[in-house]
């Protein structure tokens, strides 16, 4: 596009300047680096202390049990009763070769972790890993 200014023809400048894009684009991308771990799993539990841990190589499915006995399924809560119906209808694989992790806060009672185990194992999953952390050497 060409216009006239006192008798002289110049031509508007369409270039973009991409600088600030890429500038923009990067921040965004360290942002989203740095913050997808912590949104990894949003319930807190204080997870109990081992010697022996193995670390966690791909993503599975995760059952959470909170100090206040509230289950949740990846980060969704759920009722125990209803644990077996969600986890069946999830999955892809067959039961048997499905893997679950199951976290639960250090304060919880035994009979609460024995009732989401049961209901774990209602829906025909039998390979259940326990997610706890090392203990920190001094």
């Amino acid at each position: 596009m060409a216009f006239s200014v006192k008798g002289r023809t110049q031509t508007s400048l369409a270039e973009i300047n991409v600088t600030p894009l890429v500038d923009v684009v990067l921040v965004l991308l360290l942002i989203f680096m740095l913050t997808a771990p912590v949104l990894q799993s949003g319930v807190v539990v204080a997870i109990p202390k081992t010697r022996s841990v193995n670390q966690l190589t791909e993503e599975r499915m995760v059952v959470t049990i909170d100090k206040d006995q509230n289950v949740f399924l990846q980060d969704k809560p759920v009722n125990v009763n209803e644990l077996p119906a969600r986890l069946r209808s999830v999955g892809t694989a067959e039961p048997s070769k499905r893997v679950i992790y199951l976290r639960a806060d250090e304060r919880v009672p035994f009979g609460a972790f024995a009732s989401v185990m049961d209901a774990v194992k209602q829906a025909g999953i039998t390979n259940i890993s326990i997610v706890t952390q090392p203990i920190q050497a001094k």
